[in-house]
């Protein structure tokens, strides 16, 4: 029997509306077997201050870290906010990555799709992110490389993804991850 992996999957744009979202809520309905999405909220989490760690560690802290190692893997599904990553995303690498020494994020395999509007697909924040991983001692799906772009154009205005060589895309780039994910299985 196949063993079920539970992938965390993070947004980095908090707007309800916003394409990230949805196109993370693409990939949460996708069919993809042993693979279990999930979303993990960020937007609840107090910007990192260390002193709170050396004090009473905040609860959103606590429960973020611990939801994190439950994981087997990580998908961050971004948007680019001046050539980089929104702040909200960077604070919950940084949430995760302390106390010193204790990085929620060692060794967890993860995979990054970013999108927008324009037609490069959020490139910026892509790299920038993955500068990041290389750091935190996350193995990042190296290819294939998800750049959506024209993310306005590809869902109907329920927000279901109408664009069909996208979602054959993004199938694929699941497949791929998951594939990449068994080099890491322990």
């Amino acid at each position: 029997m196949m063993r079920v992996k539970k992938i965390g999957i993070l947004i980095g744009s908090l707007r309800k509306e916003s394409y990230n979202r949805k196109i993370a809520k693409h990939i949460m309905e996708l069919a993809t077997e042993g693979l279990d999405f999930k979303e993990i909220k960020i937007d609840n989490l107090p910007f990192y201050n260390e002193d709170l760690d050396k004090e009473k560690t905040p609860e959103a802290y606590l429960d973020f870290r611990k939801s994190i190692l439950s994981l087997d893997a990580i998908l961050f599904v971004t948007p680019e906010y001046n050539r980089s990553i929104p702040a909200v995303l960077k604070n919950a690498l940084d949430v995760g990555s302390r106390p010193y020494g204790k990085s929620v994020w060692d060794l967890k395999p993860a995979a990054i799709i970013s999108s927008s509007i324009g037609a490069i697909g959020g490139f910026g924040a892509n790299h920038h992110l993955r500068q990041s991983l290389v750091f935190l001692n996350m193995p990042c799906l190296a290819q294939p490389e998800a750049y959506i772009g024209n993310a306005s154009k590809l869902f109907d205005k329920a927000g279901k993804m109408i664009n069909e060589d996208t979602d054959k895309f993004l199938n694929q780039f699941i497949i791929s991850f998951s594939e990449w994910m068994e080099r890491f299985q322990k």
